[in-house]
């Protein structure tokens, strides 16, 4: 097997300690990169080298390319791993990679172009008769076709920034005269979010299930998927609780799901691992929406119910080594679901930033904590809320759910408020309970939309 000697580690918190851990366990030296107010962070602790990159506003270090490619050629490092957010679908950074000889630890350069231009994915592959929402068959120029189009497919739609994703960038339009209020601001917020003003639009469902499916693929065409993970219990377009498999899929909808998840890689000719994301209507109607070109916050369940991996694969893939699973090899068993714990308020979700004053995780069997949070530990404002992951498995969904009650009545951060409190309320809902829930079901439980 190939394998890399040194990788760096583009990245901070829970993501960098988990691919710091990967790298150690395939007997790769690691490099942590770091900016001036997580000089006391665990990845920069566990790694074997560290460069501070710069200071805390991730413009000056987690997103700067010059600098993080420095670091990586001062310590020799032969690849580096994204990891999630920050620079990890930036195409103008893969090609950099690329150019200076460097492995990019993902998707091939143009992979990351084709996902991250969501509206180009939509022609693609309807194309290869893979079911897309209803609506535009590319960008929309202007509002006089956005307005012909959403006559066509029929009030309620969705605007979408073509380049977007995290839920921002979308504006839901009920009628002519909101479209034409709508179009050119939604237009501004793209630009200004993403770079770029364009936008597609998509009929509007206003109930779905959000199901994805993990992939994984070589360079020699071999392609296959984890099984899929239920990802609909969101606010605002961000998940909170993930579970694989999905209580909602029957059988037939589950190979249905993995089959049109395949296709999608294929078309793509995608190289490396991802995640292929569909809606499900109340009709069962399964409709692609986007590809994520990279590693999932919500990664863990899938390894927890197939025993794979997901980093250590990403890694030998990158590396060029052929997948070493068939299709066949691929069982999900029990049932697991991961909550994200972040520093926020419970009820208004109001960032939480400060010190955690003491920090205690759960444990025991089927239980893991993916987390680089620590008594002492000052969580800054400058970076994303999530402070830990946790992650059950057990036999059924209902034991999980059972064991994810005790593992979180277990979890004690003092210091911070965090969204604990919330997770337990979602976990005893009858609803959630029996599998019956939606895109929306935040938005009933909690009273914020």
């Amino acid at each position: 097997m190939k394998i890399f000697k040194k990788v760096l580690i583009a990245n901070r918190g829970e993501i960098a300690v988990r691919v710091i851990r990967a790298c150690k366990e395939l007997g790769i030296s690691t490099v942590a990169v770091y900016s001036d107010v997580d000089k006391e962070a665990v990845h920069v602790k566990m790694a074997d080298e560290a460069v501070c990159i710069g200071p805390a506003d991730p413009a000056q270090s987690y997103l700067n390319i010059p600098v993080i490619l420095s670091a990586a050629e001062i310590t020799d490092s032969e690849a580096i791993h994204p990891g999630y957010g920050f620079l990890s679908e930036d195409i103008q950074f893969a090609e950099t990679c690329q150019n200076s000889g460097i492995t990019f630890i993902g998707p091939k350069p143009e992979n990351i172009r084709t996902g991250g231009d969501k509206a180009k994915a939509r022609q693609l592959l309807k194309k290869h008769s893979i079911p897309v929402i209803p609506g535009s068959d590319g960008i929309v120029k202007n509002e006089r076709e956005a307005v012909k189009i959403a006559k066509k497919v029929g009030y309620p739609v969705i605007l979408k920034a073509s380049s977007g994703g995290g839920g921002r960038g979308m504006r839901i339009v009920e009628s002519q005269d909101e479209m034409q209020r709508s179009f050119s601001t939604a237009q501004r917020e793209s630009l200004t979010a993403f770079g770029s003003s364009d936008l597609y639009i998509e009929k509007y469902l206003p109930s779905i299930r959000h199901i994805e499916v993990q992939i994984m693929a070589d360079n020699k065409g071999n392609i296959l998927h984890l099984g899929e993970r239920d990802c609909s219990i969101q606010r605002r377009h961000q998940k909170l609780i993930e579970e694989s498999p999905s209580p909602f899929l029957d059988d037939k909808m589950r190979r249905k799901i993995g089959e049109y998840a395949v296709k999608v890689a294929e078309a793509m000719d995608y190289e490396n691992i991802g995640t292929v994301e569909f809606v499900v209507d109340q009709e069962d109607n399964m409709y692609f929406i986007e590809i994520n070109t990279r590693v999932q916050v919500e990664h863990p369940v899938t390894e927890m119910v197939t025993g794979i991996d997901i980093i250590k694969e990403q890694i030998k893939l990158a590396a060029g080594n052929p997948l070493e699973l068939k299709q066949s090899d691929v069982v999900l068993e029990g049932h697991s679901i991961e909550c994200r714990i972040n520093a926020e308020d419970p009820k208004s979700f109001i960032p939480s930033p400060g010190k955690i004053s003491f920090f205690f995780q759960p444990g025991g069997a089927g239980i893991r904590v993916d987390t680089a949070a620590y008594s002492g530990w000052e969580v800054s404002p400058q970076y994303d809320s999530l402070i830990a992951k946790v992650i059950v498995h057990a036999p059924t969904r209902r034991e999980a759910i059972d064991n994810m009650i005790l593992a979180l009545n277990e979890f004690m951060i003092e210091g911070i408020r965090t969204t604990i409190p919330f997770h337990k309320k979602v976990l005893r809902n009858g609803k959630f309970l029996e599998g019956e829930f939606d895109t929306h079901f935040c938005e009933t439980i909690n009273g914020h939309a």
